[in-house]
């Protein structure tokens, strides 16, 4: 195989990584105010929540919401080096290896501290919520499941 070739199906398949990671945390835990996600929807008018649950999980969400854009920011730069070593070495070279490395390492990071931040806020329902909480999580990672 050309190294060019090679080079162009390596930075097509990080490219894809890149999105389905960020596609996870955006699904999972939508921005403030975005409609349209069935976790928010039951998380914020399904749930019935109490005024301490309401402002426990605000707390929770400007949070994540900081680390999840530090998160976004640095796979946007990971990605950049990439570009940068792909088109630099024009194959699979110490560069494009080291940047694709980067670049799982930020994704998975953002995958973990997603989860991390779906448990803190069911910790902060109680059982019956959390019953309801639980489905639309499940949903959001298998929506074609049904």
């Amino acid at each position: 195989m050309r190294p060019g070739k090679l080079a162009a199906i390596v930075a097509a398949i990080a490219f894809v990584a890149a999105i389905a990671g960020v596609w996870v945390g955006r699904t999972l835990i939508p921005a403030q105010g975005r409609q349209g996600s069935e976790l928010h929807e039951v998380l914020h008018h399904q749930l019935k929540l109490d005024d301490d649950q309401k402002a426990r999980i605000e707390a929770l969400e400007r949070n994540f919401a900081v680390r999840r854009q530090a998160l976004e920011l640095e796979m946007k730069s990971d990605n950049a080096r990439l570009a940068e070593a792909i088109e630099a070495e024009h194959g699979i070279g110490p560069g494009v290896t080291a940047a694709v490395d980067a670049s799982h390492r930020a994704m998975g990071a953002l995958q973990k501290e997603t989860l991390a931040h779906i448990f803190a806020m069911r910790a902060v329902l109680r059982p019956d919520q959390q019953a309801v909480f639980d489905r639309a999580v499940v949903h959001a990672l298998t929506p074609d499941a049904r």
